[in-house]
């Protein structure tokens, strides 16, 4: 069987983990491959007696919460063991099952001196910070790429764990010590910190790319699912102001160990409007009182920062990039109730740079800061769309919005979301 990735296609936050959840129920295995803690998904799921249950992921796939799925965490991802046990725990308290969870051997740890040098080193760089969550995602990457990390499987042997972490404080110290005025980290306690976990690690780590690759030989459904989004890739993001990993869909195969040609669907993810955190350009982006608006009927808040994210209207030019970048086979559009109640609703077809238009993404960093949106308004609605089902049942005009956005965005969309509910989906093309 194949695998199938499913991947963010504007700056993150656009609902991954409600479409991943939505195909939990049908694969058998999700796997993360990508970021770590500085991320998260919301995921609603009703309940028999007509309530809800909300649930906030960070480090663990969506699939954990279908029973019948195994959740993976891929070589790809940075791990933060506290955190990490953090949410397990939390989920066993309300009587979800996580004994399931494997992790990859060959994932990176995060340590608490990444953590204290992504803090200092952000307030230190004041009006020119990134905006970073400050969890040390940047520092473990750094310390990956650098070949002085830490990995899952070095925490089983003291002997390794030790020389690595002398290793990397090194240099760290250094510049905690000497460039941030901090305190230096000590090697007994942060070698010490680690073996605690060691233990409880050691039954969900396993060779997850043999995992996985087995398990597509057997016919098993293996979904894939990004943290952060294309715009954030460190590759094909909108750079310097993007994440540390790779969050495309090839970013899926170097994350999790299964090979290209065993991609056979790439789900791309985006909003019927436009999200960003942190610093960066935003073309689209809105500071009156439509933003507000989005905002708020949006619940536009980070899911692991709280941070309030900067809301803009759909941008199309972004959607048509991503769709290029990942090989986008599918779209679900989220939120799409989220615009009900506009008179009218615009929607960026391209950028004026400087007078010159641009249809595609500017190649230049300066020509995307730069950019205006040109814009093209569609009628809104005022009915109610929650209880939409199928896409005949939406109003003329949230239909003409849908086909208009889809005919501009570069690829099918075959999912509309109108509320944060699992049940809250209209589906136009099945994706499996």
């Amino acid at each position: 069987m194949p695998a199938i990735a499913i991947i963010g296609a504007q700056w993150g936050d656009e609902g991954k983990g409600k479409a991943t959840d939505l195909l939990g129920s049908r694969v058998d295995h999700v796997v993360k491959f990508n970021g770590g803690n500085n991320a998260g998904h919301t995921v609603v799921i009703g309940q028999p007696d007509g309530t809800s249950e909300k649930y906030a992921l960070h480090l663990l796939p969506s699939g954990i919460l279908s029973p019948n799925c195994t959740p993976v965490i891929g070589n790809g991802v940075v791990v933060d063991i506290d955190v990490l046990f953090e949410e397990i725990d939390g989920l066993e308290a309300r009587g979800v099952d996580t004994s399931k969870l494997k992790i990859s051997a060959n994932a990176h740890v995060i340590a608490s001196y990444n953590r204290a040098l992504d803090k200092v080193t952000e307030r230190f760089l004041g009006s020119r910070r990134l905006g970073t969550t400050g969890r040390g995602i940047g520092p473990t990457y750094a310390d990956k790429m650098n070949r002085i990390g830490i990995r899952i499987q070095d925490l089983f042997d003291e002997k390794i764990l030790t020389a690595k972490v002398t290793g990397a404080l090194e240099l760290k110290n250094q510049v905690l010590t000497k460039v941030y005025n901090r305190r230096a980290a000590e090697v007994e306690e942060i070698v010490a910190e680690l073996l605690t976990h060691a233990e409880r690690l050691r039954p969900m780590v396993c060779d997850t790319g043999l995992y996985l690759n087995q398990a597509l030989d057997n016919g098993d459904i293996v979904l894939l699912e990004a943290g952060q989004a294309t715009l954030l890739d460190v590759d094909h993001g909108t750079y310097p102001f993007v994440t540390s990993s790779s969050a495309t869909s090839a970013g899926a195969c170097t994350g999790s160990g299964i090979p290209p040609m065993r991609l056979d669907q790439v789900i791309g993810i985006v909003k019927a409007y436009t999200t960003r955190v942190g610093e960066g350009p935003f073309p689209t982006e809105l500071f009156d009182e439509s933003g507000e608006h989005l905002r708020t009927v949006g619940a536009e808040f980070g899911t692991t920062t709280g941070r309030p994210r900067r809301c803009g209207w759909y941008d199309a030019v972004i959607a048509r990039y991503a769709a290029r970048v990942n090989g986008v086979t599918d779209f679900v559009l989220t939120k799409l109730d989220v615009l009900t109640g506009l008179e009218q609703i615009p929607v960026c077809v391209a950028y004026d740079v400087k007078g010159v238009r641009h249809d595609e993404m500017p190649v230049n960093q300066s020509d995307f800061h730069h950019a205006v949106p040109i814009l093209e308004y569609f009628p809104g609605w005022t009915e109610d769309i929650s209880e939409c089902r199928t896409f005949d049942e939406l109003p003329a005009n949230a239909r003409s919005y849908v086909e208009a956005v889809e005919k501009i965005s570069g690829s099918r969309i075959s999912v509309i979301g109108v509320g944060p509910s699992r049940a809250a989906t209209i589906v136009r093309h099945e994706l499996l």
